[in-house]
């Protein structure tokens, strides 16, 4: 099996990043990026998707919690883009439904190398912890941008906490679907020949 992992480095004004992904591995996390919560589904994220996942930020947290989330998952995807490298093989299309108590959220996946987001819902608090519930639109807006992914995400319910981390665990578990490698398949998944 080809060795699908990646280590990016992002440093700006605003954040300073080193991330590692292995996309085969075992759910394992060590992430700090200041903000607890962001931790909390960054871990979730490696432990569902069954990614291993190493994220360090030194963000500019005194102004908000904006440029950490972001950036994060600019880097993030930045590195799942290169693990998968021409993803000969991967399956590439996935959707997943995960439910958290009271709420459901809804993940479709293309990991076609064409960026694509589209999102319905909404979240019912403005923040959960030191986190802006907004912000997890975004980080999947960020990370499907910058790892090349069509991704579409609709969440319900009544507790931001429940829905950011149902929409967390719903998206790890599409990625980890679609880029498993298939074992009938030698070549890209696509008639162009390439993605």
């Amino acid at each position: 099996m080809t060795d699908r992992t990646a280590a990016v480095r992002r440093e700006t004004a605003e954040t300073t990043i080193d991330c590692t992904l292995a996309v085969d591995g075992d759910g394992d996390a060590e992430v700090d990026t200041g903000v607890g919560f962001y931790d909390h589904m960054l871990a979730s994220f490696a432990k569902h998707g069954l990614f291993d996942v190493t994220v360090d930020c030194d963000g500019d947290l005194a102004v908000d919690d904006h440029h950490t989330v972001e950036d994060v998952a600019i880097v993030l995807g930045q590195a799942l883009d290169e693990a998968l490298g021409d993803r000969r093989g991967i399956r590439r299309f996935a959707d997943r439904r995960v439910p958290m108590d009271e709420a459901r959220a809804d993940v479709v996946v293309d990991v076609s190398g064409r960026p694509h987001f589209e999102f319905e819902g909404g979240f019912s608090q403005e923040r959960v912890g030191e986190f802006t519930s907004v912000m997890a639109r975004h980080f999947l807006r960020s990370l499907a941008t910058n790892a090349g992914l069509t991704l579409h995400a609709t969440v319900e319910g009544d507790n931001a906490h429940h829905e950011v981390e149902a929409l967390f665990k719903a998206t790890a578990r599409a990625l980890d679907d679609a880029t498993r490698l298939d074992e009938r398949r030698s070549d890209t998944p696509s008639t162009k020949g390439e993605l």
